[in-house]
């Protein structure tokens, strides 16, 4: 069977052996392929900020990538294009659509998981 397979019903995977890690200024996002998608743990430090740390990879003027997750510690703080606003801390879920920019609001570093963003997030164009 293949890596992390147990039973045809049944795969596991650890973050620890991510099969792709992306770095970025202050951050990484780590992305395991499992049960035909991709799961990403991102982490953000204190700082960070899509504009600042993303962008100058991407080059687009937004995030263009959705977001559907989970967040595990640490605070953000999102604005959409239209100015709307919202803060995500521990236990939140999210679902961001495209068009964005986001930033690590306090002193911890904000950890999520997304199952919608590895396949394109921080990746140049």
């Amino acid at each position: 069977m293949p890596r992390g397979a147990l039973h045809p019903l049944l795969e596991r995977k650890s973050f620890s052996s991510a099969d792709e890690v992306r770095t970025f200024p202050k951050g990484k996002i780590e992305i395991v392929s499992i049960g035909g998608t991709e799961v990403a743990k991102a982490t953000f430090q204190p700082g960070w900020r899509w504009s600042e740390s993303v962008k100058p990879i991407v080059k687009t003027t937004s995030c263009s990538a959705p977001h559907l997750g989970y967040v595990i510690s640490g605070r953000m703080h999102v604005v959409a294009d239209d100015g709307t606003e919202v803060d995500y801390g521990p236990g939140d879920a999210m679902s961001i659509e495209p068009g964005h920019d986001a930033w690590v609001l306090g002193s911890e570093d904000c950890v999520m998981f997304d199952v919608t963003s590895g396949p394109m997030y921080a990746k140049s164009r």
